[in-house]
């Protein structure tokens, strides 16, 4: 299983930088360019800080995808 998230489309669709985000939720531009490109999961607080900010839940900004083989 795969672990994907939406934190590039959604933080685009309000208007935000990387840099905007990251102070947002209080990491760096780099986790946040690692995040969306998918190089890094982030801890359940981290998960949770980001669906706070975009006011959804976690399960709608993550999800799990079956790899193929």
């Amino acid at each position: 299983m795969k672990l994907i998230n939406r934190v590039k489309s959604l933080r685009s669709s309000n208007g935000w930088t990387q840099e905007q985000f990251a102070q947002m939720i209080g990491v760096t531009r780099q986790t946040i360019i690692s995040l969306e490109k998918g190089s890094y999961t982030p801890s359940l607080l981290l998960a949770m800080q980001i669906a706070r900010v975009f006011e959804r839940p976690v399960e709608s900004i993550f999800y799990l995808e079956e790899e193929s083989e």
